[in-house]
């Protein structure tokens, strides 16, 4: 059986959200500690103080999340805010990873946040998965899942995120016990007796021919079809009849995102300024040879894209009851909906019905499951729904 608790906290006071937070899941757990708690903390917020000050109320050191870009549950969300899920069971046992220099050397950091997982060891007929929060302006993403993939021998599936910092993108963290890290990836082992759902879906669709990666640089967009890729952006948006401003180039970027081709459909990237050489700078690398197209998609995609992505995580659950669910999602899907983006947590909400959900909005979202192995993903729903 398992048993959750979802807080949200909008006090501004780090050590007293802690405390909040923390208090709200002892009490609601009839003064046993958690198990493990999962966290998401606006940059507002000291992460330390806020780590510190809920372990303490709440009776464990298991605890792992991110800073974010905007925080939700299923009673509400916000900016500048505190969320966490708390979780008592006696189907499920947690550990929490943490690898450092993700930029410096990924496999090791990689090694090192898987290396303490107690389902390595193989005869436990048990399902494997694990919250993966990275570092994302670190970089290498795509590269860092793949290392999980490979140092777990393929038997985990992964769900999580990119760790935000209020739309600053300056400096983002990763948590791991009570204290929180940037350069680093943090994780939490989930083995479970029962299976856990995950859904991913992102509702946007081509609406460009084809173009062949002709050079790029890591998340540096160079070339498209051997012309620079800022000239054939602004090609595009004459074509389509949009504004563009080099100046101020974001609210073109967030309606008219890159989607990379691949035999599971597309993987989208969002671009997100263009450098003094004309280059297009995206959240995510996007390999040279690819081939990519203009994505285009609406409100109503967007909702329609949390709908299948729950769904399908209610279908992983074989039956079993939801207890809880973690809901991720970009903070360039946000910034583009406005309040609208209200209504996807809305459509969240009555599927996951009674059951709550805590989540964040991050930089690029992550997923490995069955029928989806690309991993790293921008703009894009990813649900977990936890089986009572």
């Amino acid at each position: 059986m398992t048993e959750t608790h979802i807080a949200l906290s909008a006090i501004r006071d780090s050590h007293a959200a802690g405390v909040e937070l923390g208090r709200s899941l002892r009490e609601r757990f009839a003064g046993q500690p958690a198990d493990a708690v999962v966290v998401f903390a606006s940059a507002e917020h000291d992460y330390d103080l806020v780590l510190d000050a809920l372990s303490r109320e709440a009776g464990t050191q298991v605890i792992a999340g991110s800073s974010s870009a905007g925080e939700f549950t299923h009673q509400g969300r916000g900016e500048g805010q505190v969320s966490a899920l708390g979780i008592r069971s006696s189907d499920m046992k947690f550990t929490v990873g943490l690898g450092r220099g993700v930029t410096q050397d990924t496999a090791e950091a990689a090694r090192q946040a898987v290396e303490g997982f107690r389902g390595l060891v193989k005869g436990s007929d048990v399902h494997r998965n694990a919250l993966v929060m990275t570092d994302a302006l670190a970089g290498h993403t795509d590269a860092l899942v793949e290392e999980l993939t490979m140092r777990t021998g393929g038997d985990y599936r992964f769900f999580g995120g990119g760790a935000g910092d209020d739309g600053r993108f300056n400096t983002t963290h990763v948590f791991a016990g009570t204290r929180s890290y940037s350069n680093a990836v943090s994780t939490l082992e989930i083995l479970s007796t029962k299976p856990i759902g995950i859904g991913v879906s992102h509702g946007w669709e081509p609406a460009g021919e084809g173009m062949r990666v002709t050079e790029a640089d890591g998340t540096r967009l160079i070339g498209l079809n051997g012309a620079p890729a800022l000239e054939v952006v602004k090609e595009y948006a004459r074509a389509t009849s949009q504004g563009f401003d080099t100046v101020e180039p974001m609210p073109f970027f967030l309606h008219n995102v890159l989607g990379i081709r691949s035999a599971e459909g597309f993987r989208l990237r969002v671009p997100l300024a263009i450098g003094e050489d004309g280059s297009i700078h995206c959240a995510a690398a996007i390999p040279e040879g690819a081939i990519v197209h203009f994505m285009t998609t609406s409100a109503a995609s967007a909702v329609q894209a949390a709908r299948q992505a729950t769904e399908s995580a209610l279908r992983g659950l074989s039956g079993h009851k939801p207890a809880a669910a973690f809901v991720f999602d970009c903070v360039a899907t946000r910034l583009r909906l406005g309040r609208a983006f209200e209504d996807e947590l809305a459509t969240c909400s009555k599927l996951l019905t009674p059951a709550g959900f805590v989540g964040c909005n991050t930089y690029g979202q992550i997923a490995r499951a069955e029928g989806q192995f690309s991993g790293f993903h921008n703009c894009t729903a990813v649900v977990c729904v936890l089986p009572e």
